[in-house]
């Protein structure tokens, strides 16, 4: 995520903010250019504020504290990540209400980073058998299973709840549980059939990862029947990705975005090189290293910065060969994909 200023003033602003609190000026996130621009009364040609008339502040500003931009004459007034939203909440659940705009601020997150790696966003309305769709849902009020099927993710909102979330975390043995992290996972089934599924990669993905068409029902029950398999550290990145090749390249893709993401952060603040950003990054194996020789030393700096603090690590997972070179492989498609589009957009 980059570091964002007011136009205006110079103030320095919070991907969340929807007012400068130095000026005071109205702001707004403009998805096409992935940037915090000012709302200005009249027009203007410095190209970095917008003119109110054109533009207004997504549907969603209170309910789910959503300060994206949408156009005037947009009827349904929703951004273009609330737009992906197809169930949530009713008006009248307001514990439910409020962690769905914790979700939603996450989701956000999530469709910056993909825009920024050029990754295809096709929502439901366009694609209706396979586009994507999200279903924030309580278990409060029925049975939600966090997944993905065919384009759509749910999302248990009792996961906005810290000690819920804690408490899952310890009982699943997990060193790492948080609302971005599980969109991060489950984004990375959908991204499976877009980059892989039966086409050309199909065959390196399963020299990496196995076949993905392995019986899920009897690797889930074997799973928590019987555990992760003994070093299991030196081939998957958690103990949860051993338990399908599904899941192993969706917690590997995770992983993949959370790395990206956070180089792309510290260089934006001047701990990382501006070549590690997420437009910026080299395709291919060479490129995939550099970004891990950037990755490791900031890591393991930030963990101990954490242990200052008296917390855990914050990033609690050691990468072995065999996962860097999953890891590489997700970098080669993605890199590849957002090669792709720039070609498009260029042509």
């Amino acid at each position: 995520m980059r570091d964002f200023a007011c136009s205006k003033c110079g103030q320095r602003l919070s991907f969340e903010n929807s007012l400068c609190l130095g000026c005071e000026s109205q702001l707004g996130f403009l998805f096409p250019r992935r940037d915090l621009v000012v709302l200005t009364q009249g027009d203007n040609n410095d190209g970095i504020t917008v003119d109110a008339r054109d533009y207004k502040l997504c549907a969603n500003l209170h309910l789910a504290r959503c300060n994206w931009l949408v156009a005037v004459d947009d009827e349904d007034g929703l951004c273009e990540s609330c737009a992906l939203t197809r169930t949530r909440p009713s008006d009248d659940d307001t514990e439910a209400l409020e962690a769905f705009a914790e979700a939603e601020d996450s989701k956000r997150r999530l469709i910056v980073e993909l825009s920024a790696l050029g990754l295809p966003i096709v929502s439901r309305e366009v694609d209706t058998e396979s586009g994507l769709a999200f279903d924030l849902l309580s278990s409060r009020t029925q049975k939600v299973l966090t997944g993905h099927a065919n384009g759509v993710i749910t999302l248990d909102l009792a996961e906005g709840d810290d000690v819920h979330r804690e408490q899952m975390r310890v009982e699943l043995a997990e060193p790492y549980r948080t609302l971005l992290g599980h969109f991060r996972h489950e984004i990375g089934h959908y991204y499976f059939s877009v980059l892989v599924g039966a086409g050309e990669h199909r065959l390196d993905f399963e020299k990496l990862f196995g076949d993905p068409d392995l019986d899920y029902q009897a690797a889930l029950d074997r799973h928590y029947n019987e555990g992760a398999p003994s070093g299991w550290e030196d081939e998957f990145v958690s103990s949860y990705a051993t338990m399908h090749p599904a899941e192993d390249w969706a917690e590997t893709f995770a992983h993949y975005l959370h790395i990206r993401d956070t180089l792309d952060t510290a260089a934006a603040f001047g701990f990382a090189p501006a070549g590690v950003t997420l437009d910026k990054a080299r395709p291919g194996r060479v490129g995939f290293d550099q970004l891990v020789d950037e990755w490791l030393p900031l890591v393991w700096s930030l963990n101990m910065i954490n242990r200052s603090m008296g917390h855990t690590d914050l990033y609690p997972f050691v990468l072995a060969p065999k996962v860097l070179d999953k890891l590489a492989f997700v970098h080669q498609l993605v890199t590849s994909q957002q090669q792709a589009e720039a070609g498009v957009a260029a042509g």
